[in-house]
């Protein structure tokens, strides 16, 4: 037999045990618990996966066991998720993942009520749709971009850094906050020499800003696309045909930003001119600049750190938002840059 000699032990009982539960859920309509739970099951595998729980699906119910704590936190996920393929959305694994962090972040803000629908920020546009942030990272950076004229965001590539920055931009296009996208990137060679490219103008720099072509594609008709090109509206141009302008009712986004000098970056802050947002994005560990030149971005950063005016988001491995390799790739690497810097700085 068992004794307990600490007397507020004794009081106070034994510890609980948390009891495994068991929760059955039932959506009204079975083509969109099919959608919910994903091309087979493959969206309960992932919330299986990450919430450690068991699933079993039958039709348009679900039954989930584990632990109780885990079978609420799936069950919200579950249903936020239904809410959104009622409203036409489709989801993706990727939005799984998102699901699942904002309703972590949900509960955590409202422990002791029903946590508020929406708690992650989002983004509007007439192609795609409504676009929630995955992350408080990604949450931090929207809320950053509706309130700053000026936002940083550093971090990792994969974390959503540009994507969300010209989806951002579009919305300001079609709302009208803006009249013009001019988005650039400096065209500096990542660890190769091309030579000479061929071609026009337009045929030199598109190989280096097609990453931005490729996210205006995901947020805006092709055909919307091209007349915006033709007409002025959307401006694709490489950091130095920036120098001499002063850009007004518009939104800049600078990619890439670490591949900046100082020189080039000075320009490219003071072209803010009135009505204008400006986005700068950059991941600091991928500086393909020659030896010994300073990246304007982390310049820019420690110099404006100070201003209360300015917006900076800090991306980590863990905000990745791609395939899960991806996320391990990155980790690991940083891990290895640490590691690197540890030796040479005892």
């Amino acid at each position: 037999m068992t004794t307990i000699d600490d007397p507020l032990l004794a009081a106070r009982g034994p510890e609980p045990v948390d009891p495994e539960a068991e929760i059955t859920l039932a959506f009204e309509n079975n083509r969109h618990a099919s959608l919910v739970f994903g091309l087979y099951d493959q969206n309960l595998a992932k919330i299986e996966r990450r919430l450690r729980v068991a699933s079993f699906a039958n039709g348009n119910h679900v039954t989930l066991k584990g632990k109780s704590e885990a079978c609420e936190h799936a069950r919200r996920v579950l249903e936020a998720l239904y809410e959104r393929v009622a409203m036409g959305q489709t989801i993706t694994l990727g939005d799984v993942d998102g699901a699942i962090e904002e309703s972590a972040r949900q509960r955590s803000l409202f422990p002791d009520s029903e946590p508020s629908r929406g708690a992650f920020e989002q983004i509007l546009t007439r192609k795609r749709g409504s676009v929630r942030a995955r992350n408080a990272a990604q949450d931090q950076y929207l809320r950053a971009l509706k309130r700053y004229e000026l936002v940083f965001a550093e971090g990792p590539a994969g974390t959503g850094k540009t994507w969300l920055a010209v989806g951002h931009a579009v919305q300001l296009m079609e709302q009208g906050a803006v009249e013009r996208l001019i988005l650039s990137r400096p065209a500096v060679e990542a660890g190769e020499r091309l030579g000479f490219l061929p071609g026009d103008m337009r045929d030199k720099v598109d190989p280096y800003l097609r990453p931005i072509y490729d996210a205006l594609h995901d947020f805006m008709d092709a055909r919307m696309v091209e007349r915006g090109m033709q007409t002025g509206l959307i401006e694709v141009a490489p950091l130095a045909f920036m120098r001499g302008r002063t850009l007004t009712r518009s939104c800049i986004l600078l990619d890439e930003a670490q591949n900046a000098s100082s020189m080039q970056m000075k320009m490219f802050l003071t072209r803010l001119g009135e009505g204008s947002r400006m986005i700068v994005t950059g991941d600091p560990s991928q500086t393909d600049l020659p030896p010994g030149q300073k990246s304007g971005l982390s310049e820019a950063v420690n110099l404006l750190a100070n201003l209360d005016v300015v917006g900076r988001v800090r991306f980590s491995e863990g905000d990745v938002v791609r395939h899960d390799l991806v996320r391990q790739i990155v980790g690991a690497y940083e891990r290895a840059a640490r590691a690197n810097k540890q030796t040479r700085d005892p």
